[in-house]
């Protein structure tokens, strides 16, 4: 397994992962940010408002980016323009 890094960049700035995590490859490391992104996506929505600009880079233990997930990738907006 390899260890991967997660480091957040949103509007409040970079948040660096020194620790990291241990996964069997890059798809689990990918299917992790996804993850991390709907997490704080969910705290922003309590906070009432949600920002999607912002991605999770993923490197591996030399620092080295292996992929960028943005934070739009982690959910599916839809809009019902419907009136109930």
């Amino acid at each position: 397994m390899a260890r991967y890094h997660f480091h957040i960049i949103n509007g409040g700035g970079t948040s660096e992962d020194a620790e990291g995590q241990e996964l069997p490859d890059l798809e689990a490391a990918r299917a992790a940010a996804i993850e991390g992104v709907r997490s704080l996506v969910s705290e922003e929505a309590r906070l009432g408002q949600i920002d999607l600009s912002g991605r999770i880079d993923i490197a591996d233990a030399d620092g080295n980016i292996l992929l960028s997930v943005p934070f739009n990738d982690a959910v599916e907006l839809r809009r019902n323009e419907q009136s109930w």
